[in-house]
Order: structure tokens, then C-alpha cells, then sequence
């Protein structure tokens, strides 16, 4: 099990300082650093050919920050310094050396001091629950008990490279047709603001009753130039507002995620990502030796959707009440069939991993297979959308016109 980390992260005594100092050449520099205490700061200057001339504290620093990118690519170089035979500490301290960018140094660097103080690398990466989730953590503490930790931060580094290529994948199929939309309803708008209006001018002149189509467009030209631009930005204050709301109410992102899971098409694609997700996970653990009733301890958020999440919860309070792990998940009812049943066989021959990381594969080329498909039937919904729009409104504009050519 995972040793209890204290709940003050170590790099909460991170101070800023601002220097100054002489190069080896003799040229004055000065700058601003952040780093656990003096003697941090002058010996990295040091170790740059700065001799501090003055160093002065401004405070502590904010707490650091990495993105997932970051810290994918740290445990991918922290498996291969230690599978290369470097010690814990000083693969750490060179990874913080070689690594320039954002919060990600800061992190590298507490994690070595506590390594250094004797802590578990388990309970340093608890530290920092926002870079370094239960999960990671769990699998990183099976690791260090098995002997086994490069092996699991390269599984580890595995899996969140494949996520993020899935939701690249899934951001590029999104892409393309947001984009067109947007520009069709721009250039939709820009006609019914700029262009609609000269066609009114000559509707005027005609002294005849205008056809339905062509009464509406005109109705609607002057609304957008009217009421266009507030309504606008109330939308933007909706979305950002209702986004707000859904990071701050647990309960918001619970119905968002369960309407999410019943769109068409979109729905069937994110139950089938969650489920990749939760399986593999809960596989990895099981694999690496974590008991079940520990293993979903550390599943809670594991999938990013707040149905299975809640639903996970559930199935621990049920294992521990003795029921079966098939049985648990076929009356949630959030998990598919043809997921239930394997685990039902699993369970009763004993190879419950193996068959639920065999499933999460199957569902990843599920995800991927949907999203090529998702991908493909946007573009002619797109063109239609936007020949329907811009059709729409040249018929409505042309249409007095040749009713009117008719008559003559």
C-alpha cells in the first residue's frame, strides 16, 4: 500500500529570489530565481560560472505547475535513467537539470530532496496530487515494492502517450468541422448585416407583397443587426459561466458527462473511451499486484467522466460487501455487455488482468475506428449545413426578383 504523504507538498517552502552577481568573464549579471533556500541559489549560479555578489528573498513562489505533455515526457526519462542504472536521486537531479521549461523543474527538484530525506518516491509524487494522480501514484508504489519501478513508469509513460494521441485524434476530428461551421455562420452573418439590406432597399421599390422566405430572411437581417453583437457576448458569458459551474459542482459535471453519454454517435465514442480508460487502468493495477478491493482506491479518476467515476465508487462499496466485480458493474448499467460478460469469465478463471487490459486494447481501436468514422461523416453534414445557409439565403434574396421577371 501507498505510504500517507504529509499534506504540505515540499515545494510549498520554494522561495523567489532576485541576484546579483559577476561572470567569469567579469561582466555584471542579475536576474530572479526560485529555488528551496540561499544556498540552492548560489550553488546553481555557481555551477552556471556566477559568483553572487547579492541575493535577496521576495517571498515564496506560487506553487509549480506542469502539463500532462511534461510530465509523460519526465517518466519516460526517469524509466530509461533508472533501467540504464542510475540511482533514484540522481536521475532526478539530471532530469531537473535538463529541463528548462515551465513548473516541471520545481517538481523534479522537491522530489529529489525528498528522496534525499528518505521519503518513498510515492509519497513525494503525493506531493503533488494535481501532477501526479492516485493512480499514478498507486502503480509507482507497487513499483518500488516489487522492485520493478522503471518497468512500471514505462507502462505508465505508455499509457498516457496513447490517451494523448487519442484526444489529438479526437480534437482533429473535432476541428475541421467546427471551423466551417463558425466560418459559415460568419459568412452568414456578414450577409445578413452587410448584403440583406441593399435587397431591402430595392424590395421597397416594387410595391408588391414579398414571399414568405424572403419576409423572414428580411426579419432576420435586422434582428442580427440589431440585437446581434449583445447576444453575442450573452452566449459567451452562458458557455463561460456554465464551464465555470461545471469545474466547481461535482453534481453540474455529473449530468453534463450523463447527457454526453447519450448524444448520438458522440456518446457511443466517450462511453467507449471511458471504458478503454477504466479498464486499462484497473488491468495495469491488478497486473502490477495491487489487490482488487486496494486497486480502486486509486480509480477515481481515472476515466475523466463523472458517470464511470461515480460509478467506480460504487463498485468498491460492493466488492466490499462481498459481491462480484461483474455483478457490481451489470447493475450500474453504465458498462456495455460485451464488456461485463469477459469480466464475468475472467473472474471465474482467474485471469481477470490479462482479459480486462486485452479489452482495453479492444476498445481503443474501437475509439480510434469511430473517431475515423465520426470523422469522415461530419464533412458531408458540413457541406450541407453550409450550401443549406448560403443557399438558403440567395433563394430568399432572387426570389421576388424572378417573381417579378415571371409577371412581366
Amino acid at each position: 500500500m501507498m505510504r500517507a504523504a504529509t499534506p504540505e507538498s515540499s515545494t510549498s517552502s520554494d522561495s523567489r529570489f532576485a541576484w546579483r552577481g559577476m561572470s567569469a568573464d567579469g561582466k555584471e549579471k542579475h536576474g530572479r530565481i526560485i529555488a528551496a533556500d540561499a544556498a540552492s541559489v548560489r550553488a546553481t549560479l555557481r555551477r552556471e560560472g556566477v559568483i553572487v555578489v547579492s541575493l535577496d528573498a521576495l517571498g515564496a513562489a506560487p506553487p509549480p505547475k506542469a502539463t500532462a505533455a511534461d510530465i509523460t515526457l519526465f517518466t519516460r526519462q526517469l524509466a530509461s535513467l533508472l533501467r540504464a542504472g542510475l540511482p533514484l536521486a540522481g536521475a532526478l537531479e539530471l532530469i531537473a537539470g535538463s529541463t528548462a521549461r515551465g513548473g516541471l523543474p520545481r517538481i523534479v527538484r522537491a522530489l529529489a530532496r525528498d528522496i534525499t530525506r528518505g521519503a518513498t518516491f510515492s509519497a513525494a509524487l503525493a506531493h503533488h496530487p494535481a501532477a501526479f494522480g492516485a493512480l499514478y501514484c498507486q502503480l509507482v508504489s507497487v513499483g518500488e515494492v516489487a522492485g520493478a519501478l522503471p518497468t512500471v513508469l514505462a507502462r505508465l509513460a505508455d499509457d498516457r502517450e496513447r490517451g494523448a494521441a487519442q484526444r489529438a485524434k479526437l480534437r482533429a476530428a473535432l476541428a475541421y468541422p467546427v471551423m466551417v461551421l463558425l466560418l459559415s455562420l460568419a459568412i452568414t452573418a456578414g450577409l445578413l448585416i452587410g448584403v440583406v439590406p441593399t435587397f431591402k432597399t430595392i424590395f421597397d421599390g416594387f410595391g408588391a407583397a414579398l414571399p414568405a422566405p424572403t419576409r423572414f430572411v428580411l426579419a432576420l437581417s435586422d434582428g442580427v443587426a440589431r440585437f446581434g453583437v449583445p447576444c453575442a457576448a450573452a452566449c459567451a458569458c452562458a458557455v463561460v459561466v456554465a464551464w465555470r459551474w461545471m469545474k466547481r459542482s461535482p453534481d453540474a459535471r455529473a449530468k453534463a458527462d450523463r447527457i454526453a453519454l447519450r448524444l448520438p454517435l458522440a456518446g457511443t465514442l466517450l462511453r467507449s473511451l471511458a471504458v478503454a480508460r477504466w479498464s486499462r487502468a484497473l488491468g495495469t493495477l491488478l497486473s502490477a499486484g495491487t489487490p482488487l478491493s486496494d486497486a480502486f482506491d486509486s480509480l477515481t479518476h481515472a476515466t475523466g467522466n463523472r458517470v464511470f467515476d461515480d460509478a467506480t465508487i460504487e463498485i468498491a462499496a460492493r466488492l466490499r460487501n462481498g459481491e462480484r466485480l461483474a455483478a457490481a458493474m451489470r447493475a450500474l448499467g453504465c458498462f456495455p455487455q460485451d464488456v461485463v460478460q469477459p469480466v464475468a469469465v475472467a473472474e471465474e478463471s482467474g485471469s481477470l488482468d490479462a482479459m480486462l487490459l486485452d479489452l482495453a486494447t479492444l476498445a481503443d481501436r474501437q475509439v480510434d475506428e469511430r473517431i475515423g468514422g465520426f470523422a469522415s461523416l461530419c464533412e458531408p453534414i458540413v457541406i450541407v449545413v453550409l450550401g443549406a445557409l448560403v443557399g438558403g439565403l440567395v433563394i430568399a434574396m432572387y426570389l421576388p426578383i424572378i417573381q417579378l421577371g415571371n409577371v412581366v
